[in-house]
């Protein structure tokens, strides 16, 4: 009896070890198959913001200037309450609002809200100012087509905000 029990035992450790060597060598084929054949990736998706040759009020952009372009990228943050004071743009420039909420307000009156996630093209020539209004900062990208030494706002501090 102690013999059939030894040999049971025996064989259970026999049949135990082959298995966890099985799954142990099949583990190892699949994680190095895996490393020659990786799975397909993401692809990269591209959702196009806006297209346009207007500013965010109707009016048609100018042409581009004449020489050597100069490119100009800024991070804006506004904090909460915050108003920027009546300015105009020289150079054409569009940006994308990564958080909050952003009034641009015209001379005129005409009003534009932009939402987190838009992108919005400036006015051209045209004072105008923006404003937070919101509760939580502005990130907002511009990107501006300038050209050297071109100031990227002209400031209207005569103008006074309401």
């Amino acid at each position: 009896m102690k013999k059939l029990k030894n040999w049971m035992l025996a064989a259970t450790l026999t049949i135990c070890g082959a298995t966890i060597v099985s799954f142990s060598l099949t583990s190892c084929k699949k994680a190095h198959a895996e490393e020659e054949n990786p799975t397909p990736t993401q692809q990269v998706q591209t959702t196009e913001l806006i297209r346009t040759s207007q500013s965010w009020d109707g009016v048609e952009l100018p042409d581009y200037f004449q020489g050597r372009p100069e490119l100009v990228a800024v991070k804006y943050v506004f904090p909460a309450g915050q108003k920027l004071g009546w300015h105009h743009h020289v150079a054409m420039n569009y940006g994308v609002l990564v958080q909050g909420e952003l009034t641009i307000i015209g001379q005129d009156g005409k009003t534009k809200v932009v939402h987190e996630g838009e992108a919005v093209v400036e006015m051209v020539g045209t004072i105008h100012h923006g404003e937070n209004r919101g509760t939580k900062p502005v990130i907002l990208y511009m990107f501006y087509l300038s050209q050297k030494d071109l100031p990227l706002a002209v400031q209207h501090p005569e103008i006074p905000l309401e």
